[in-house]
């Protein structure tokens, strides 16, 4: 009898023509079904949930049962499955309220809410108060692949409300349908919590703040959005052979919408001189590096730590290159009261410092 591992380094000497194309594709296939059935499993547990949390709520309105069944059921439930968890008492109270805030089946499993894991299902009825909002919120997690914290991230700033709002000059600077999509990219305001840790002094240390945790920038910025590079160069030779040298703060790429994203730091408020210095390396990108027949038209985004709305209007109204101009902070005024001192967080940082590495382009 051969060997095994003979007849194994024999068959992989003899795999016929197109194998590893047929074995990867089948690979594909395996993993999406195991994908689709982990979310058609995770359905059925949330219409099992909701059923549960219906029969409760709809007995003690109509059948007079107690607060106390609640915890009853709690015992029942894990004295029958031991080694299943979810049957707490604060489960089953959470499984009550899905069924007081999506009171028909059909408005809550087959929704995006009820393809969300059962964890991220309780941060929405935690942390949002009306179904509006946690229906927004899970078709947007579902869409993206949120994570729980990530879903977590982008309801405390809000960014139902900050989507879009950033006052931009996109409408007259791109065609429809690519104004609507660029609008989508920008919020007002961004909040970079680990900026908490800096003394806005100079640009540089914002940047340096916001490349050092660059999964936590690109979390703020958008899913989607790719970093191509932190203090960007750019050339411009004219017929004359007089050549011009300009530095980008940060320049990302947005996948979905293929697209370069120039982004502009300022430390002060806003003034018409920044967006006409953006203007011009929009344009710069937009001609040297962006394909026309595969990208879509770059845009800017200025971060500044103020502005005039009416100043902005104006200065974009006359503006050719798309840009959108937004207020960004470290923190909430609420949280920074919790935050260490100026001197304790300058103190942390230096600590930090040595394990610190310049970043790299992705």
């Amino acid at each position: 009898m051969t060997p095994p591992d003979r007849a194994t380094a024999r068959d992989l000497d003899t795999v016929p023509v197109g194998y590893a194309e047929w074995i990867t594709e089948v690979k594909v296939r395996v993993r999406t079904t195991q994908f689709q059935a982990a979310r058609a499993a995770n359905a059925e547990i949330m219409r099992l949930y909701w059923s549960i949390g219906h029969d409760i709520l709809t007995r003690q309105r109509e059948a007079g049962w107690g607060t106390k069944i609640v915890q009853q059921v709690s015992r029942d439930l894990t004295r029958e499955f031991p080694d299943q968890r979810g049957w707490s008492r604060s489960n089953l109270l959470y499984m009550r309220r899905i069924a007081e805030v999506w009171p028909t089946e059909d408005k809550f499993v087959p929704q995006a809410v009820g393809q969300m894991p059962w964890g991220h299902v309780r941060v929405l009825l935690d942390r949002l108060s009306t179904r509006e909002e946690r229906d927004w919120y899970a078709a947007k997690a579902v869409a993206d692949g949120w994570s729980r914290n990530v879903l977590e991230h982008f309801i405390k700033v809000d960014l139902r409300h900050q989507l879009g709002s950033a006052p931009t000059n996109f409408a007259s600077a791109l065609e429809s349908p690519d104004s609507e999509l660029a609008q989508q990219l920008v919020k007002d305001p961004y909040v970079f919590e680990h900026l908490a840790y800096v003394d806005h002094i100079a640009e540089r240390d914002v940047e340096q703040a916001l490349m050092g945790r660059l999964q936590d920038t690109l979390m703020e910025l958008g899913r989607g959005m790719a970093f191509v590079g932190r203090q960007y160069p750019l050339t411009v030779t004219d017929e004359k052979g007089d050549v011009d040298e300009f530095v980008l703060d940060l320049l990302f790429f947005h996948i979905p919408q293929a697209r370069y994203v120039v982004v502009e730091l300022k430390v002060d408020r806003f003034r018409p001189a920044h967006a006409g210095q953006l203007g011009t390396y929009v344009a710069i990108v937009d001609h040297q590096l962006r394909d026309p027949e595969r990208h879509a038209p770059t845009i800017g985004l200025l971060l500044c730590a103020g502005k005039n709305e009416a100043t902005v209007r104006f200065a974009l109204g006359s503006m050719s290159a798309p840009i959108g101009v937004a207020d960004y902070e470290g923190l909430p005024a609420d949280a920074r009261a919790a935050l260490p001192s100026v001197e304790e967080l300058k103190a942390a940082m230096a600590d930090e410092q040595p394990r610190i590495q310049e970043p790299t382009n992705a």
